[in-house]
């Protein structure tokens, strides 16, 4: 992919769509070695003539030309070229043309090869540094003729240099003459790198290259570095980036600098590296408008920092295996394992000292970020990289942070670009932990969509391109496991930008990107059929993208949607006409791959777009409404089904509201029955609709038919069409009497949607048709969804129609049809049904609620008076019961309902019980900042409740329900804050006389129903085990006790229930804490269970006797206590009745109570 800048303002790609497949070959070898040997052989006959000359040189860089891209096979010919080439510069005889001549054909090998593999062919023998340097007294730095022998002869130099020889011993005696001192040879070298350091041709590339090496050199670098970094600096210093003398002589200069502290040690360099750090800040490069010096001042700049930071492999980094593809196959899974422990290894130089220079290094390489040239940005982003690799790892996260800093929308797309190769270059060296990744994903899905408009154009074609690449590296710097909560969408964003970019490049490399991901990671969702269709040359035509390429990848569903809001958002207003208009068609394609979404959100925005101030977006929104209305007709006639299939009833249901919003002109159409009839065949037809869609469609069918009354069906009056109202209302009311459930849910919401001016004259129809969907029969008691509907279109029908005292009962909520509203509302709250799906009746209590919260708070601000004391108070109660159940959802509803009434805003609910107390022990603040889902926020402020008679019985009830429950954390808090309420009261004998005799009343009202009764004798067992009534057990044969007794033994009388007899021989153990009757009495109950027909309960009774016996050991005798217990203990329960009543009258004697009788069964007549 590439990384450089492309401007986004060019003008489409019209070649570009069109390329052809590369036709080039790869190469195999060298195959014009001979023509090449025989062309160096001739250049001394060629010398003479000026035009064959010329035609041996151009020959020779066409064959080399061809190499440019496979250069390696040159390798095997290099040396024969050379030697043939340098035997004629070494030749004494050979004339200076003919010298300059063959250095000319070892630059053109040396351009095609590169320098560094070409520098170590040279002679680098001790006697070849003296020819060497007698080569440049002929030369001359300012003929731009044979600047190619020039730099050719410094690239040898600088081999010979590396010589294991201390060259002052090639000095001799440097006295000539008496008084006349010979220049060293090391001086020499120095004067001959300083001349070409600051000339106009290639020479000062290959200078600088001779100077790292030279002044490295161990005899060079303590007499001379020193002295050439003076140099250096007062070069810089003396010269001005404004004048062209002075940008040549800060260039080589700059490259002298970066070459040294690159190769040379960093205990020679690091003396130094302040002071050239400091001067370089004083040349203020970064104001410099030649991007050369720019970029060579950031590469100095790296280059320092890495001296300053000691070399050292970063512990903390993040490691993917091994470089070597097949090191990583022969892997262990032990190795594995030790890899990833040393990963995880903390840092280890965490107390590491950093230099103070290295956060200006930081500061330099960030703003080098966002320079306005790419080769900058790319030097930059790079020595992030190499100085994050030598930092702790605290720094290091820090100069993360600063790069996400250059993802704000305030910096410019330079900005953007210089972050993303920061990121890639983090990634790919392991330097971006997993932890990371969360807040790296989000600025790089922006990256792959950046396009920032600039007057008829945009920019931000070189940010995707680099956001692509991010997402290359990540493929190959990750773990599958790591990237797998980002595949989604960082799959669907390249997936989009492969389709849909504007830019032939880009759409490559976000092909390549995901080709790179499906590779390595192997996560993303059908990533091979995907890539078989949008691959490198594909993605080439930019129509075949939009048109074909979209649709196919489009079928999958992972993608369809995230592909058009992508168009939606960012190309239907694309400032390319050509773009928006491919934008249109293929939203045309993809809105029969999602014709549901199509109708439901995408047309609404296009709808809203057409009115924009913004000139491009009203036309690619225009356009786009005409090819998704188009695209959503041509696939209902290719269904064959009409506008009668499930897929279509959604979309056409959101078209009708949409047109009837929009105000279309179709008053008296026809169409408008067609429309009609269509929403009432949806509502009837919902029970043949999928589960998962009907939900969907019903609310979309309502929202139609709202819109769709409300613009048609008014008179110019205001009044509603006398027959058409008649009509529906008639219809709709008959159909609530459909047999099928789902029928009933469509038509009340229908009922409930109606505008005002069609509910005039009939409100008290529809009130009592609704009414009568809540009534629970014998052939509807599963109804609950419809229940639970008519409930909402109550609510619904009572806003619309408003409220006002002394109305007409057919035209206003008013006091004549408040209380048969309320007792509906009300009536619902005591659903209880429950069948396959669990608690259904929870969804009508939900809805009652609601209702009760609506009407009472329209109530209360239009015409409080109509709210009857009675009314209010029946209404906090049954809320406060809901509030206290086991259900989380249904008490949280609850809860918030209760507070909503209780601290309304405006005027306050009149009739509320308690009112002061309430607000003191539910203040205002609990509305936001308590968790009523939690049972461990409720519960404790749900029993303050229980200290007021208004609110006791109510929430004693639903108490009940949830201590004796299943659900561990409903149960675990429901007692303890019902057993913190008793602790409370223990010592204040009216209060627990109060709330023993509503307990008993709650357990009157309830008998036989058990759902209550049930987890009641469950409480009732835990509140008589922790000494909840001690003070009533001091009594003889206490009205508490003996009333229980009464209501325990109703409750179980002829009962097969396990659980509940059960939980009876629980709480009848703990009555024997009752002394007298209520004792004797309760005994001879769990006698009577010792022979229960039933071996479980016969077990379970002797196991609780026995530790009931254990608890209360002084209500007997210790001998008695001590026989009775070994009976208890020695019998086999579980045998045969006849065996096991013996050993029962046997306990009855020695308990004190009278043995059962065995009643006679009445014989046949």
């Amino acid at each position: 992919m590439a990384l450089g800048e492309e401007p986004a303002a060019s003008a489409p790609e019209d070649g570009a769509e069109e390329e052809a497949l590369a036709h080039g070959g790869a190469l195999e070898a060298f195959g014009e070695s001979a023509e090449t040997r025989a062309l160096l052989g001739r250049l001394r006959a060629v010398l003479g003539d000026r035009a064959a000359q010329e035609g041996a040189l151009e020959r020779f860089r066409v064959i080399m030309d061809k190499y440019q891209e496979q250069p390696h096979l040159l390798d095997p010919h290099l040396e024969w070229m050379m030697n043939l080439l340098l035997d004629l510069v070494q030749d004494k005889t050979s004339p200076a043309d003919l010298v300059h001549l063959a250095f000319k054909f070892l630059y053109i090998i040396t351009k095609v090869r590169g320098y560094k593999t070409f520098l170590r062919l040279f002679p680098h023998e001790v006697a070849d540094v003296q020819p060497v340097l007698d080569m440049f007294t002929s030369q001359n730095p300012r003929d731009h003729e044979t600047w190619e022998t020039r730099y050719m002869l410094l690239l040898w130099l600088s081999v010979t240099c590396l010589i294991p020889f201390d060259f002052s011993r090639l000095d001799g005696n440097l006295l000539t003459r008496p008084g006349q001192m010979r220049m060293s040879t090391t001086d020499r070298i120095l004067q001959i790198a300083k001349t070409y350091l600051v000339v106009s041709d290639k020479a000062r590339d290959a200078a600088a290259v001779l100077v790292s090496k030279f002044v490295t050199r161990p005899d060079v670098k303590q007499e001379k570095m020193a002295g050439f970094l003076d140099w250096s600096l007062h070069t810089l210093a003396c010269s001005s980036f404004q004048t062209i003398e002075g940008v040549i002589a800060m260039d080589g200069t700059l490259q002298a600098l970066a070459q040294i502290f690159k190769h040379g040690k960093r205990e020679d360099c690091l003396p130094y590296a302040a002071t050239v750090l400091e001067c370089l800040e004083s040349c203020r490069l970064p104001d410099s408008n030649q991007t050369l010096l720019r970029k060579l001042g950031v590469k100095l700049v790296q280059r320092l920092g890495l001296t300053f930071l000691k070399p050292r492999v970063a512990t903390w980094r993040y490691q993917r295996g091994c470089r070597s593809l097949a090191a990583n196959l022969q892997l262990c899974a032990q190795s594995q394992r030790e890899a990833k422990t040393q990963v995880e290894t903390p840092d280890s130089d965490g107390d590491y000292d950093i230099p103070e220079e290295v956060e200006s290094v930081i500061e330099q390489l960030l703003v080098g970020l966002k320079d306005q040239d790419t080769i900058v940005r790319w030097s930059a982003a790079k020595g992030i990289g190499r100085m994050a690799a030598r930092l702790p790892k605290e720094p290091a996260d820090d100069v993360v942070g600063s790069v996400l800093g250059c993802f704000s929308f305030q910096e410019t797309d330079n900005a953007w670009h210089g972050g993303c190769l920061a990121l890639a270059e983090l990634g790919r060296r392991g330097l971006l932990l997993p932890s990371r990744l969360e807040d790296v994903v989000p600025v790089i899905l922006k990256a792959l969509t950046y396009e920032e408009k600039r007057g008829s154009c945009s920019v931000g074609t070189n940010v995707r391109d680099a956001a692509c690449y991010v997402c290359w590296a990540f493929a190959r710097a990750y773990e599958p496991q790591e990237l797998q909560p980002f595949v989604a969408a960082i799959s669907s964003a390249l997936v989009v930008a492969a389709v849909f970019d504007r830019n032939i490049n880009c759409r490559r490399a976000a092909s390549a990107a995901f080709q790179e991901n499906v590779g390595r990671q192997g996560t993303f969702p059908h990533g091979i059929d995907i890539l078989t269709a949008a691959d490198y040359f594909a993605v080439g035509n930019r129509a075949n993208c939009f048109l074909v390429i979209s649709m196919f990848v489009a079928g999958f569903p992972e993608y369809t949607q995230p592909m058009i809001d992508h168009l939606v958002t960012r190309k239907i207003s694309h400032w390319d006409g050509v773009i928006r208009e491919l934008s249109a068609k293929a939203l045309h394609n993809l809105a029969q791959r999602a014709p549901e979404y199509s109708a439901t959100h995408v047309l609404p925005r296009l709808l809203s777009m057409t009115q924009s101030l913004d000139l491009h977006t009203r036309h690619g929104a225009v356009l786009a409404c005409a090819e998704v209305a188009r695209g959503l007709y041509r696939l209902a006639v290719q269904e064959g089904r009409g506008l009668g299939g499930e897929l279509m009833r959604h979309a056409v249901c959101v078209l009708i509201e949409n047109l009837s919003l929009s105000k279309m002109p179709f008053r008296g159409d026809a169409v408008i029955d067609g429309w009609q009839w269509l929403i009432n065949d949806t509502l009837r037809s919902l029970h043949l609709i999928s589960s998962h869609s009907r939900q969907q469609i019903k609310e979309a069918a309502v929202l139609a038919l709202a819109a769709l009354c409300n613009e048609y069906y008014a008179l110019e009056t205001g009044e509603a069409d006398p027959a058409r109202q008649e009509e529906l209302i008639r219809q709709y009311l008959a159909d609530l009497r459909s047999p099928e459930e789902m029928a009933r849910c469509g038509f009340s919401l229908a009922l409930g949607a109606l505008p005002h001016f069609l509910l005039r004259g009939r409100l008290q129809q529809v009130l009592a048709g609704l009414g009568a969907v809540t009534a629970i029969c014998p052939e509807d008691v599963s109804f609950a969804e419809s229940r639970r509907d008519a409930l909402k279109a109550i609510s619904r029908v009572c806003q619309t129609v408003g409220v006002r005292t002394g109305g007409a009962p057919d035209e206003v909520v008013c006091e004549e049809n408040v209380p048969q509203i309320y007792r509906t509302l009300l009536g619902c709250l005591h659903d209880y049904t429950t069948d396959s799906r669990g608690d259904v009746g929870a969804w009508v209590r939900e809805a009652a609620m609601t209702g009760l919260m609506d009407l009472t708070l329209l109530l209360g601000r239009e015409q409080p008076e109509l709210i009857e004391a009675s009314v209010c108070e029946q209404v906090m109660c049954r809320v406060a019961q809901q509030a206290s159940e086991k259900i989380d959802r249904v008490r949280a509803h609850a809860a918030r309902v209760f507070m909503t009434l209780l601290h309304s805003d405006g005027s306050p609910v009149p009739h509320v019980p308690h009112r002061g107390e309430l607000e003191k022990l539910f203040p205002r603040s609990d509305v936001a900042s308590v968790n009523w889902n939690a049972p461990s926020q409720a519960f404790p402020r749900i029993t303050r409740l229980l200290g007021l008679p208004a609110y006791r019985y109510h929430v004693l009830l639903g108490l009940a329900v949830s201590v004796g429950g299943l659900t561990e954390s409903t149960v675990r808090y429901s007692t303890q804050s019902l057993f913190e309420y008793m602790k409370g009261i223990q010592n204040d004998p009216q209060a627990l006389e109060g709330f023993g005799g509503t307990l008993l009343q709650v357990f009157e009202d309830n008998l036989l129903n058990d759902r209550v009764s049930v987890p009641l004798l469950k409480t009732l067992d835990q509140m008589l085990a922790n000494g909840c009534f001690e003070l009533f057990t001091k009594q003889q044969d206490h009205p508490f006790g003996v009333k229980l007794l009464a209501l325990c033994k109703e409750e179980v009388r002829k009962s097969k229930d396990v659980q509940k007899l059960r939980s009876s021989v629980a709480v009848f153990c703990g009555m024997v804490q009752f002394p007298g009757g209520v004792r004797k009495k309760a005994l001879l109950q769990l006698c009577l269970l010792l022979c229960h027909p039933f071996p479980v309960i016969r077990k379970t009774t002797a196991s609780q006797v026995y530790e009931m016996l254990l608890t209360y050991s002084d209500i007997m005798a210790e001998d008695v206590l001590d026989e009775v217990m070994t009976v208890l203990g020695t019998t086999a329960w579980d045998a045969e009745l006849p065996l096991v009543r013996g050993q029962r009258n046997r306990l009855c004697d020695l308990l004190g109570v009278p043995r059962p009788q065995l009643v006679p069964k009445p014989g046949p007549r």
